[in-house]
């Protein structure tokens, strides 16, 4: 969402941005100058919806980017006044999104996510798109950062788990992550560590991986916050991810991107800035777990099968980060 935010910044500099934010993602990026942050803790509840109605009621928006496709986001689009009310167009529009617009942006097959949002500018007549994200990182987190990643140490960070609430079918296995990491070491002379957030499939993972690897590695997983998680991709070398936010802020951070798909299509879902570095095993596990090919399934198909992710192969990962290594070297 970023670069839409830095577009509009930069086209519109005296419009005012109000920012209807969850929870999580405000400790990330609510300190960003120049937008107001209304945080919906979606974990409360309707509560959440009655307090948008409360802050918004004697309000009337301009102009409401309806970016978000589900139900809850309808449901609290309700509550914000605005004049022109801009959501996806008609095979976009989830969870019957269009019912609660009253405009839309041009129909457009087969594109990124990002470039869906951008594709809201063009509707506002904005041609010039920023590609940047620039999210603050406090000097306390900086610190946190040089602690662990020294200046010229390269570093492989690998955050192995997507959406960690229960055992997820975008995860690649323990051994891959250990094999990974045995390499960089001992191949490219990395520093090696593992990140995550802390819950109980998190941690589990980072336990397994640290009693496979043959050489010693720094498991941080659980043990940071949003900014230090930050400050710490974006002094990282490389960082190796399955489809998963950690991924995704590692991009805003300016890191190289090794990403890990078969279960999500890496056209609509890859770390933006990363298409040369991802391994893309999504049309085999297509046609192994659905019978079809890519273009058989609609836009945005998931592979929900566990197995789907062992069709990604060690050497086709080592591989894709002695590539990447020499590609740095070269600069």
């Amino acid at each position: 969402m970023l670069p839409v935010i830095r577009s509009l910044q930069s086209t519109w500099p005296t419009t005012r941005l109000t920012w209807v934010i969850g929870r999580l993602e405000a400790e990330l990026l609510g300190d960003m100058p120049g937008i107001e942050f209304v945080v919906f803790d979606k974990s409360t509840g309707w509560l959440e919806y009655l307090k948008l109605h409360s802050k918004f009621s004697k309000r009337r928006f301009d102009i409401l980017l309806h970016m978000q496709t589900s139900m809850r986001a309808n449901m609290a689009s309700l509550m914000i006044p605005a004049d022109l009310r801009l959501g996806f167009d008609f095979a976009r529009a989830k969870d019957h999104q269009a019912f609660f617009t009253t405009d839309r942006i041009e129909s457009t097959a087969c594109e990124h996510v990002m470039d869906g949002f951008l594709s809201f500018l063009t509707t506002l007549g904005i041609k010039d798109k920023s590609i940047q994200w620039d999210i603050p990182v406090p000097s306390e987190a900086l610190d946190v950062a040089r602690k662990y990643i020294p200046e010229g140490q390269k570093t492989l960070v690998i955050s192995p788990c997507a959406n960690a609430r229960f055992r997820n079918f975008r995860n690649w296995h323990v051994e891959g992550y250990a094999a990974l990491a045995d390499y960089g070491i001992q191949t490219h002379g990395l520093r090696v560590i593992l990140m995550g957030g802390p819950t109980a499939l998190e941690k589990q993972y980072g336990e397994q991986i640290s009693k496979l690897v043959k050489s010693p590695i720094l498991n941080l997983i659980g043990k940071t916050g949003l900014k230090e998680l930050l400050a710490l991709l974006g002094r990282a070398t490389v960082v190796l991810a399955p489809d998963s936010g950690p991924a995704h802020i590692a991009n805003a951070a300016g890191t190289p991107v090794i990403g890990l798909y078969a279960t999500t299509n890496p056209s609509r879902a890859r770390a933006y800035l990363s298409e040369k570095w991802l391994i893309n095993q999504y049309p085999e596990a297509v046609r192994a777990f659905l019978g079809k090919s890519v273009d058989e399934v609609p836009w945005g198909t998931r592979v929900r099968n566990e197995e789907a992710m062992c069709l990604i192969k060690i050497e086709a990962v080592t591989q894709k980060l002695d590539q990447l290594m020499a590609s740095l070297s070269r600069h």
